[in-house]
């Protein structure tokens, strides 16, 4: 009983790590401005802006709240058995929050900038302290950190557009020209900074003495600035799944009703972001203001949406809902496993294609595939094995003992 599955977080998990590549492949593919800004890399015109503005619209963010709710839902699982079996919920929680933040960093250092585990790990050790609350409270503290969130990137939205009117002041200072082209390099970078950037990606050993002397502070920085918005989309997740919400035990007509208005609503509200970036012209302090403050609660209803019309359509488990389950149950071997492709494909240990596909012709050469070879591998695996592969890694590291990995044969009288 301990080890059940509930199909339902596994099919959303499932959903969201194939939907968080597809906003990731382009940071792995080309200069990291070009994530958010199509202007400063890529292409920003024809195909690459349609593709930038779909994945705008439907996916950037939002999956990654999903993942981000799956994540709180998940820890108040594991915390559940582990207390159910005799053991104690919080050093067990603890040691697996701990390992993860050493994958993580190895991640970041390793293999990818963008990664969100080391992140998760330490937020989830805040996460703990709210475990006991009742789904309503945890609704609305998950809501309250958001919106310090929301608070706190208005603000230095704000600052930037200061340091933008300083400059351009008549009078401006050197230092106040220097602050707000500091700024401009994030978003709108240079050929020297673009020539500097393709060469630290042409060798795997200059990639990492770069990532640990100029950007080794990086994982901790980041999770200061993102920690409030994590920690309130754990807390709903953790909500969710103490409802009945991400465990499919809500009405039918209930899950419509979420899937429409959420969707509804959070897709206008996307749409919105993307009209305001093109028509600023891919204007820094816009691109904060719009897709980190304002937005932020639409991304919220839209992960929502998207949570309850999953779990509408995965009903029945057909075949690809099956898939789909088992890519989730391998969640976090997807997650790192697809980062690995990626760099492969694309840094200069590997095929060496960074910096020279459009968005769309780098969205086409790796998402289908990575798509493909998860939805493949997962679910084999899984009828021979009781985890993926990095899953059994975490889970023994943090039990401090190998884990039995072969699912148990059964006995012809059982079969």
């Amino acid at each position: 009983m301990a080890d059940t599955r509930i199909e339902s977080l596994d099919v959303i998990r499932g959903v969201a790590v194939m939907g968080i590549f597809s906003v990731n492949v382009i940071a792995f593919a080309m200069i990291e401005a070009a994530y958010f800004n199509p202007g400063a890399y890529g292409g920003h015109t024809g195909a690459d802006l349609a593709l930038w503005a779909v994945n705008m619209i439907l996916i950037d963010g939002k999956m990654r709240s999903l993942f981000s709710m799956l994540f709180g839902a998940s820890m108040l699982l594991v915390i559940e058995r582990a207390e159910a079996s005799g053991q104690s919920g919080a050093s067990v929680h603890v040691r697996r929050m701990l390992v993860l933040l050493l994958f993580g960093l190895a991640h970041f250092y390793f293999i990818w900038f963008g990664d969100i585990l080391a992140g998760y790990a330490m937020v989830g050790l805040i996460a703990f302290l709210f475990r006991r609350r009742s789904p309503r409270a945890l609704a609305v503290l998950g809501s309250l950190f958001i919106l310090v969130s929301m608070v706190q990137f208005a603000g230095l939205a704000w600052h930037m557009a200061e340091l933008d009117k300083a400059a351009h002041a008549v009078g401006a200072t050197g230092a106040q020209i220097r602050d707000w082209n500091e700024f401009g390099e994030m978003f709108f970078p240079g050929a020297d900074t673009i020539a500097k950037d393709a060469a630290v990606h042409a060798s795997f050993l200059g990639r990492l003495s770069y990532m640990l002397v100029e950007r080794g502070a990086e994982p901790f920085v980041n999770f200061l600035a993102f920690a409030p918005e994590t920690l309130g989309l754990m807390l709903i997740g953790m909500a969710g799944y103490k409802s009945g919400f991400l465990t499919g035990q809500w009405a039918l007509e209930r899950y419509r009703r979420i899937a429409f208005w959420g969707l509804l609503i959070g897709g206008i509200a996307s749409a919105l972001v993307v009209v305001v970036d093109v028509q600023s012209r891919f204007y820094a302090p816009a691109l904060f203001a719009a897709f980190f403050a304002a937005a932020a609660p639409f991304r919220v209803l839209m992960a929502l949406g998207y949570a309850a019309l999953i779990i509408i359509l995965s009903r029945g488990m057909g075949p690809l809902a099956q898939r789909v389950a088992a890519t989730g149950r391998c969640a976090f071997s997807n997650y790192l496993g697809t980062s690995i492709i990626a760099a492969g494909i694309f840094y200069g240990w590997g095929l060496g294609l960074y910096g020279d596909l459009s968005r769309w012709q780098a969205w086409a050469v790796a998402v289908p595939l990575v798509w493909v070879v998860m939805l493949a591998w997962s679910k084999p695996w899984l009828e021979h094995f009781s985890y993926g592969p990095l899953e059994w890694l975490w889970r023994s590291l943090s039990r401090g003992e190998l884990q039995p990995m072969r699912r148990p044969r059964l006995s012809a009288a059982a079969a």
